[in-house]
């Protein structure tokens, strides 16, 4: 299925690279990786639970552009640098789905392309 529609964050890999910040595909929106990148700056470097929120944040913008929101997530999938941010991570994640419970994954050990961050997340919502 070809993407219905692009949605931009106006993030600076995303032309360099060649990514969307999201794609609608029908009832399915795919938001790419995001971090707590915030024009072109890391916000809450060395707070996992911080970048987190931030993260979320910017996904749900995204998801707002598209017509969805985060109670229209059915799949997490969050990828930490260190293991030992799983509590703060999961906390933060927590706090925003603790009613949805989309299906979740969290991977650790990951080495970012900056190594301040220390996560990154991606959703996909569906509404039918």
């Amino acid at each position: 299925m070809v993407a219905d529609k692009r949605i931009s964050s106006g993030g600076p890999w995303e032309d360099s690279i060649g990514y969307s910040r999201a794609t609608v595909a029908g009832p399915t929106v795919h938001v790419s990786g995001t971090t707590a990148t915030v024009n072109g700056e890391l916000q809450h470097a060395g707070d996992a639970y911080g970048q987190t929120q931030v993260a979320l944040g910017i996904i749900a913008n995204a998801l707002a552009e598209a017509g969805h929101s985060i109670n229209d997530i059915v799949r997490t999938r969050m990828f930490l640098a260190n293991a030992s941010d799983m509590d703060a991570v999961g906390k933060a994640h927590g706090e925003m789905f603790g009613s949805i419970k989309p299906a979740a994954t969290m991977i650790a050990g990951l080495e970012f392309i900056n190594p301040e961050m220390l996560v990154e997340i991606e959703v996909d919502s569906y509404k039918a």
